[in-house]
């Protein structure tokens, strides 16, 4: 590798280096201890000095100096890992740059023309090198120390690097952390003694920061069941950050195929750098604190002053500019933000250069003043240049041109008045959306009620008005303490849904696609999903008692909302606890907006909620108990297994506690969670714990601890609401009878502020991300052991064997796409389906594991027989392969019988294995498999499959679209209960080719081993006894026939293409031999084929790419 060139004043310092080479203007340089008559205490010095001091010398032992005769100055230019390395460089300075040193004068033209050489060198490396680090040169010696140590795949992308202290039991090490896509690495040497860790990020249970007596902080992570400690830190928060973004990404990427989809930075894992990483922890932090698209990202900030007019001052803190939106925030987060979209900007006036102020004006005759901005000119034209304005002078003549596009567009749906019904999405009478929101239709207010909650109603409404007034209305209105001491005290019946659009952004989603939800009902309504299924079926339980949903205006919307959505992500489909928010949703929203409040909630505000695994529910469970532990000590002394809590209140964050509480108390923390997100649910549940706590402590079990909290969710009342008691659902007169008195869900809301608005909201997300790996490998794990209890009842390995073979199985998976993001398994996983199908393996990925575990060394890596494998063990033929097919394969080969080896062997030479010629596949695609179906047949009823470009047939249609067949997926469950054990008279014979083919694998099995000899013989024995009997019968069959002329005449047809042997022959021959009997019947060392394969399959299947 050339380096950049560096002075070194002593060449010899410390006699460290030895003189390889020399010339007038080049030395050749071995380090000392490397190469031969290495190692030694010499050796062991000079490493523990190199890996301490970060030498590049350490893995680079030979280096190459330039000099010239007259000066004591040597500069390095090159370094090599081998000699061979080094030797190139040497060779390629003799031939390119010595003779041309000759012409010049002087030593300084010399040493600059050298430099200038090396230099121009590294630039054209670098202009191929993803490298985007603040000191490349440093960052391509550390990149070099990384490959040469751990000796991954040279795909694996180094991000970052520090120096740290690695503890081994009670031992510090100090060395350095290697931080790549994939791995999270450790080296250390010292004297003699070398610490190498490897651990990928998908291993990782734990990762968080702690501190101890010993340790005062340091970096804690847990892999494999082992606890690891990283301290001596010099940037500690910035290595921990960068490792929970990595493991993170990993995780990601690995169970959520779509993630990265459209993220420049994160779409390939071959280019992910520390500022890719960076930046998109920044633009996802920008975009859930002000809740916006998850196409938006975070471009550029500015620090600067808002005026705000309600307070008459400056407010400090920062712009937040992305493709659409202009977001400003003060700098505490929560005294004040605003939300404006590019589209409601209406002009951008002149700069003010004295105060460097911006004024941005916006439609309701509103205008915000940002001041001391430091690039205020920048800003002013980003602004202009994203809404499409030019400067203020000509902003008239813009303004005159879209009242013109609108004029024209008055006049096209007056002459066209059959469109407007297309804008709003009534394509037929049948599919008509609903543009009001159910609680208007079946609950109207009446004007002229002067009942004290009625007036009470108005006073609210009385009051947002006056906020609205002062801090605007609509998307640009802006966020303050005040807006949330509204929120805590009701929001008016009238205003909820608007103000839920707002809070949610669900408002700008809807402005940003018009008409997108109309074109999803139509299209998604009369298709037969398993989704659709599902929703049909609970249709009719989504707030049964309201008067809303017995009529068919009610459960039309709800089916038209929850099948358009199951329409646009298939990946949720539709879940239960959807249909009881949903229901909440179009009481106060009209349908679109329901619609999209409902995508807010599930891509946005609540992510992974709503799937099969739940994982972000589950997370935050974990989340809750944190917080209980940290503030209600007296109820964790008194219960030592919090997870009661976690199992208790699922139904409170999956249904925001619509499921538990009267729905006109519920919408009260609707409201709650729309401004302030999972905060607020977790919040409420603190309070709810503490109100009852000396109740749950008395408690002796869970079903009393269950009742306690049931009773208590009874009593709480909406003493404001205006809803009438055909609406409310709180029990009404038996309060006497009631353990606990009447709790007023605005009282227990504000003292749940009161006493737990503490916690912060970046608080939490720290603690999601926390907790998320621990769910997500707790959950990999119980899917782990179901996978091993189903296959254990078919197989003869042990309990534990299979465990550590579905590790490396899973492992393997995960290989194929650790450097790709188009990986056939990566593309085909699915987190829904069942246990078994999980994790499964392409031809390629197989072809790898096989070849490391195969019990005779006949299956080299990608050879022919591995292929035939593969197609007899998939017997859906789908191109891919589930654990539970590849533990049987590789059960019969290690724990099966004779007979059943043989039988295995046997049937490797029939199809669909075996098709008569070698395939050279270089995909894993079905077509290649069935190259001809010509005396197969049974391959002629394969069913001809629309396949993916990939080749991989899908097992199953995706959840929310797709007709699911339901009579085939019984019929395949009928057909593995009524599954028999094959027997041997059931295979059919194998003809001449096949027989040829069949010899051959076993010569090749046979070879190398002990008795090579005579197992050779043995099958020379068989192989001759067997065309012996073959002619016997053969000739026997056409002595008995009816005449003997026929066949002579006919001699068209030689006869040896018509000879075939049962498996029962060549069975019975074979037992004849003591020697082949006995190579099969040979113990097979799981464990060790298991502990070989698990060392050596990260480097065969870099090798294999």
């Amino acid at each position: 590798m050339w380096l950049k060139p560096e002075e070194i004043l002593l060449k010899n310092a410390l006699k460290l280096w030895v003189t390889e080479k020399h010339n007038e203007y080049f030395v050749l340089q071995r380090r000392r201890g490397s190469g031969e008559g290495g190692g030694g205490l010499t050796g062991r010095l000079v490493g523990t000095l190199d890996a301490v001091l970060d030498s590049t010398s350490k893995v680079a032992p030979f280096r190459i100096l330039h000099h010239t005769p007259d000066s004591q100055v040597y500069w390095s230019i090159a370094c090599g890992v081998t000699k061979e390395e080094i030797g190139q460089h040497w060779d390629w300075l003799l031939q390119n740059v010595m003779r041309t040193l000759s012409v010049f004068d002087s030593s300084e033209d010399i040493t600059s023309f050298v430099q200038g050489k090396i230099r121009g060198l590294i630039a054209e490396e670098g202009k191929t090198s993803h490298v985007l680090e603040d000191d490349p040169e440093k960052f391509r010696e550390a990149h070099l120390r990384f490959e040469n140590w751990f000796s991954l795949p040279p795909e694996e992308k180094l991000v970052t690097y520090y120096a740290c202290t690695y503890w081994k039991g009670k031992v510090p090490c100090q060395g350095w952390l290697y931080l790549s896509t994939n791995f999270l690495c450790f080296y250390s040497y010292l004297l003699g003694a070398e610490v190498k860790l490897v651990i990928s990020w998908d291993e990782i249970w734990r990762l968080e920061k702690t501190s101890n007596v010993i340790l005062t902080e340091s970096v804690h992570v847990v892999a494999r069941g082992e606890d690891h400690y990283f301290s001596m830190l010099l940037h500690l928060n910035e290595t921990f950050v960068i490792m929970e973004q990595l493991a993170d990404y990993t995780i990601k990427r690995l169970f959520d195929k779509e993630a990265f989809e459209g993220e420049g930075a994160l779409s390939d894992p071959l280019h992910v750098t520390k500022r890719g990483l960076e930046a998109h922890a920044k633009s996802e932090q920008f975009r859930t604190f002000f809740r916006l698209p998850k196409e938006e990202n975070l471009l550029e900030v500015h620090e600067s002053f808002l005026w705000v007019p309600f307070s008459h001052l400056n407010t400090l803190g920062k712009i937040c500019l992305s493709e659409n939106y202009l977001c400003f925030a003060s700098q505490d987060g929560s005294q004040c933000h605003v939300i404006v979209p590019m589209r409601e900007v209406v002009n951008v006036e002149k700069p003010d250069s004295g105060s460097h102020a911006v004024t941005v004006s916006v439609r309701g005759k509103r205008a915000l003043r940002l001041t001391e901005v430091r690039d205020y000119r920048r800003l002013a034209t980003t602004i202009r240049d994203r809404c499409g304005i030019g400067a203020s002078p000509q902003h008239s003549a813009s303004a005159e041109v879209i009242r013109g596009e609108c004029q024209s567009l008055i006049n096209h749906f007056e002459d066209n008045p059959e469109d407007v019904t297309l804008m709003v999405g009534q394509r037929d009478g049948g599919k008509a959306v609903s543009t009001e929101a159910l609680m208007t239709v079946f609950h109207p207010q009446d004007v002229e009620n002067l009942d004290p909650k009625m007036l009470k109603e108005k006073m609210k409404e009385q009051s947002w008005n006056i906020h609205f007034s002062e801090y605007g209305r609509g998307t640009c209105m802006l966020f303050t303490r005040k807006t949330r001491d509204l929120i805590v005290r009701g929001v008016p019946e009238a205003l909820r849904g608007e103000l839920w659009m707002l809070f949610s952004g669900a408002v700008n989603d809807m402005a940003a696609r018009p008409g997108y939800y109309a074109e999803l009902v139509d299209q998604s309504l009369g298709t037969s999903t398993l989704a659709t299924e599902e929703i049909e079926r609970d249709l009719h339980r989504s707030l049964p008692d309201h008067p809303a949903f017995q009529s068919d205006t009610g459960i039309s919307a709800l089916r038209r909302v929850l099948t358009a959505y199951a329409y646009r992500n298939p990946k949720i489909g539709y879940c239960q606890a959807m249909n009881i928010l949903t229901s909440v949703l179009l009481l106060y929203a009209k349908e679109e907006e329901a619609f999209w409040l409902l995508v807010a909630v599930c891509e946005r505000m609540l992510p992974d909620y709503f799937n099969r695994r739940i994982i972000g529910a589950l997370v935050d469970q974990a989340v809750f108990e944190d917080l209980i532990r940290e503030n209600l000590p007296q109820l964790v002394e008194n219960m030592t297994d919090l997870s009661f809590f976690s199992s208790v209140s699922l139904s409170w964050f999956l249904t925001l506690f619509i499921s538990v509480l009267p729905i006109e108390s519920a919408v009260n923390v609707v409201d709650c969670f729309f401004y302030d997100g999972i905060k607020a649910i977790l919040q409420l549940g603190l309070a709810v714990l503490d109100y009852n706590v000396d109740a749950l402590i008395g408690c002796h079990d869970d079903a009393e601890a269950v009742t306690v909290l049931n009773k208590f969710f009874e009593s709480v009342t909406n003493k404001d609401s205006p809803l009438p008691p055909t609406v409310q659902q709180a029990p009404v007169g038996n309060n006497a009878n009631s353990a606990h008195s009447n709790v007023d869900i605005s009282e227990l809301i504000r003292e749940s502020y009161e006493k737990y608005g503490h916690v912060r909201s970046e608080e939490v997300e720290s603690s999601r991300k926390r907790n998320k790996l621990f769910v997500i490998q707790t959950l990999e794990d119980t899917t782990k052991q179901n996978v091993i209890r189903v296959v254990s009842q078919e197989v003869q390995l042990t309990a534990g064997q299979l465990d550590e073979l579905y590790n490396l199985f899973k492992r393997q998976h995960f290989l194929s796409c650790y450097w790709t993001m188009k990986s056939p398994a990566l593309l085909h996983h699915d987190p829904s389906l069942a246990y078994l199908e999980q994790y499964q393996l392409g031809f390629q990925q197989f072809s790898v594991l096989f070849s490391l575990l195969e019990p005779w060394a006949f299956c080299t890596n990608g050879s022919t027989l591995s292929r035939w494998v593969f197609r007899l063990i998939d017997e859906n033929q789908d191109g891919l392969v589930n654990f539970k097919e590849f533990s049987c394969a590789l059960d019969n080969l290690y724990c099966g019988s004779f007979t059943k080896k043989l039988k295995f062997l046997f049937k490797l030479h029939l199809p669909p294995a075996f098709t008569g010629s070698p395939l050279h596949l270089q995909e894993q695609k079905v077509p290649n498999f069935f190259p001809a179906t010509d005396g197969c047949p049974h391959l002629s009823r394969i069913p001809d499959f629309d396949l993916p470009e990939d080749g991989v047939i899908k097992k199953s249609p995706e959840r929310g679209r797709g007709k699911v067949d339901l009579q085939a997926y019984l019929k395949q469950w009928q057909n593995e209960i009524l599954r028999k054990e094959e027997s041997i008279k059931d295979l059919p014979r194998i003809n001449q080719a096949q027989f040829i083919q069949f010899s051959k694998t076993l010569y090749n099995i046979f070879h190398g081993d002990a008795a090579e000899e005579s197992l050779y013989r043995a099958v020379a024995r068989v192989t001759g006894l067997l065309l012996l009997m073959e002619e016997a019968g053969r000739r026997l069959q056409e002595a008995g026939g009816p005449s003997g002329a026929g066949p002579r005449e006919t001699g068209a047809e030689p006869p040896e293409a018509d000879w075939s042997f049962s498996f029962e022959q060549i069975l019975a021959s074979l037992l004849n031999e003591p020697a082949v009997v006995g190579f099969f019947e040979r113990r097979v060392d799981v464990d060790e084929k298991v502990s070989r394969a698990q060392a050596a399959q990260l480097k065969l299947t870099g090798n294999s790419k």
